[in-house]
């Protein structure tokens, strides 16, 4: 990756190498002559010359919509219908496309059975209430029954008129009586308390089946255009699978890579000149937005994003571009050909017919110019290093 790149210096080359930030040969040519005769370039070398420089950093990176998501399948089944195509508009919560889930369909059908049983079991005809309730009428009658002859048999005992065997005969079985009657009555409520809490499984189980029904059902999470389709009619879907790529329709921003070395310069808010084959004759223009502090090991390079101003591109989703931040807008200093550096702060210049070596102080610099701070004026000569 180009990790610095720069439009022309002076305000008369500026649209032309906008319109050419990877210039080919014949252009490249023309550009650097225009370049240097703008210098006051002689046959035995060139004087510093006061230009406008303009300092930029190269990036290269893809055009995106806005408000861009991933449309994912909620249920497994089978497509049945693809309601839109690449390239349509939809609107928020419009229905793109409609699943066949055989298997889920046996679900809900499942949980609506156990659910109407479940119903059918606490209701006032509940077979399984009502044999308890029988069972406790039954043992009710025998207590009552119980009750009377041990009374009975007491009063006997007391006047002698029976023994304290019989008695005793006739107490067990109302007290078994009465422990038998109150543990078929806990035995009903117990009953009764969990046919409700059954019935209340049954219904979420019914209610959430009848959701994922409806997630075979697919609409759309916002206004947008569709920019790509994953599955088509027939094929089977996974529950998470990819249906479909949807994002702003008209809402569109940059995405660049900036090589790491120049990261440190880019600040939020900065001018982007954005340049895309797509569009050979035009230039957009864009800000610095945002700023991605993570670095991308792959390439060493930084994520920024930024916002088209004025004019934009259409939305062509992923179109790659080119663009040079400007990182700093210097009127009228004294520059020199980048050529013409040696190393990183010399030139050789021309003293009496005699060529030597010198140091420079350097300012801003892009592609083709070095602004010169310190070390030369607009008298001195500076000669080609070859």
């Amino acid at each position: 990756m180009e990790t610095k790149g720069g439009y022309c210096s002076d305000n008369e080359l500026n649209n032309s190498l906008i319109l050419n930030i990877k210039p080919n040969i014949f252009l490249s040519g023309l550009l650097l002559l225009t370049v240097f005769s703008g210098c006051n370039r002689g046959e035995d070398g060139a004087h510093p010359t006061y230009k406008d420089l303009t300092e930029a950093v190269y990036a290269s990176g893809s055009i995106y919509p806005r408000n861009e998501y991933k449309v994912l399948a909620n249920a497994d089944g089978i497509l049945q219908q693809k309601l839109v195509s690449e390239g349509d508009s939809v609107k928020r919560n419009q229905l793109v496309f409609v699943l066949e889930g055989v298997t889920q369909s046996a679900r809900e059908q499942a949980a609506a059975n156990i659910y109407r049983q479940s119903q059918a079991n606490l209701n006032a005809n509940s077979p399984v209430l009502s044999e308890l309730e029988a069972q406790l009428r039954t043992a009710q009658t025998r207590l009552s029954n119980d009750s009377v002859n041990y009374v009975r048999y007491r009063d006997l005992y007391q006047q002698n008129a029976t023994s304290k065997a019989e008695l005793e005969r006739v107490q067990l079985a109302y007290q078994t009586s009465r422990n038998d009657f109150a543990a078929r009555r806990s035995s009903l409520q117990r009953t009764r308390n969990q046919l409700y809490v059954d019935l209340q499984n049954s219904r979420s189980q019914y209610v959430a089946s009848g959701q994922d029904q409806g997630n075979t059902r697919v609409r759309s999470f916002v206004d947008g255009k569709v920019y790509e389709i994953s599955k088509e009619p027939g094929e089977v879907v996974r529950r998470n699978d990819q249906l479909a790529l949807i994002g702003s329709g008209r809402d569109v921003f940059v995405q660049l890579a900036v090589d790491e070395s120049d990261f440190g310069k880019i600040r939020i808010g900065q001018d982007v000149l954005v340049k895309a084959d797509v569009y050979p004759d035009k230039v957009f223009k864009a800000k610095v937005r945002k700023i991605y502090p993570k670095l991308n090991r792959v390439d060493q390079s930084f994520r920024v994003d930024g916002d088209f101003v004025g004019e934009r591109p259409d939305a062509y989703y992923g179109l790659t571009v080119e663009a040079n931040i400007v990182i700093s807008q210097n009127n009228r200093v004294l520059t020199i050909p980048k050529s013409y550096v040696v190393g990183n702060d010399s030139v050789w210049v021309a003293e009496n017919g005699d060529k030597k070596k010198i140091r420079i102080v350097k300012g801003a610099e892009n592609f083709d110019l070095v602004q010169v701070k310190g070390g030369l004026n607009e008298t001195s000569i500076v000669v080609n290093p070859e």
